[in-house]
């Protein structure tokens, strides 16, 4: 069975989309660093891939690579995919539940009617990008709010992947579909030629998007850019990770004879 590879990609998305660059605004992170893996947690990630050999030195396998992009400071992937429904509608019911408790007052006065509609926020129409549904704007904690100040950003978006690790035929990415939902059951993954060790880097292609004023409404548009990591590929034989040895049969703790 391959080995599978997990690669997180942290962009700095507000950073990025100020400066139109990726440079500076991502941080990479593999589960190799064991293994030799460089620039964990930086731009400058060079990911170990072993080789896996049979003890005989034929090749055994390919290695796979898992990407997952993922927004600095943003609401984690992995809550509900119903999150945003729900703050909308705990958000509607405390206007409401305010507007209520204004007239029982004596009346609802316009400045009071403008703050709530302030709070409320305006609606993010749907734009040209992908993954873009009609909804109100959260903050960084998952509350609705009309300041553009401080949003949450989409999630960052991997439509490409290319470079000299492709064109060599070192890795085979593709996307796929899958029943897990955090990335709205897309992904993607590569399966990586290992009999031919050596550095080779690849450009990930990724899609952010920017909150803009578009006859008069509120809309999301992408905004398309690049980052950088390699791959480094070495020859170290397939081992038993239990022993570090060869392959074999893991070795079992003696067994006191009956008395």
């Amino acid at each position: 069975m391959a080995q599978q590879h997990g690669i997180i990609v942290l962009f700095d998305v507000e950073n990025a989309l100020k400066e139109r660059t990726l440079a500076g605004n991502t941080y990479w992170f593999d589960n190799m660093k064991l293994f030799g893996s460089a620039g964990v947690g930086t731009e400058k990630l060079v990911t170990i891939v072993p080789g896996t050999y049979f003890s005989d030195g034929s090749q055994a396998t390919e290695q796979v690579l898992n990407w997952l992009p993922a927004a600095l400071g943003a609401i984690p992937p992995t809550v509900p995919r119903n999150y945003l429904a729900e703050q909308e509608r705990a958000d509607d019911r405390r206007t409401l539940d305010e507007l209520a408790s204004l007239d029982a007052e004596g009346g609802v006065e316009e400045a009071d009617v403008k703050r709530l509609q302030r709070r409320v926020g305006k609606r993010a129409r749907p734009g040209t990008g992908r993954g873009l549904t009609e909804g109100k704007l959260l903050d960084v904690t998952g509350r609705t709010t009309g300041s553009a100040a401080a949003y949450n950003y989409p999630a960052p978006v991997i439509t490409d992947i290319t470079g000299q690790a492709v064109v060599e035929k070192i890795m085979y990415p593709a996307q796929y579909g899958s029943p897990d939902m955090i990335y709205d059951g897309w992904y993607w993954a590569a399966t990586v030629d290992t009999s031919r060790p050596g550095v080779y880097p690849y450009t990930m292609h990724v899609q952010l998007h920017e909150l803009v004023e578009q006859g008069g409404e509120m809309v999301w548009r992408s905004v398309d850019l690049t980052c950088e990591s390699s791959l480094k590929i070495i020859s170290d034989p397939k081992r038993n990770g239990f022993t570090g040895a060869g392959l074999g049969e893991l070795p079992l703790p003696a067994v006191p004879a009956a008395g």
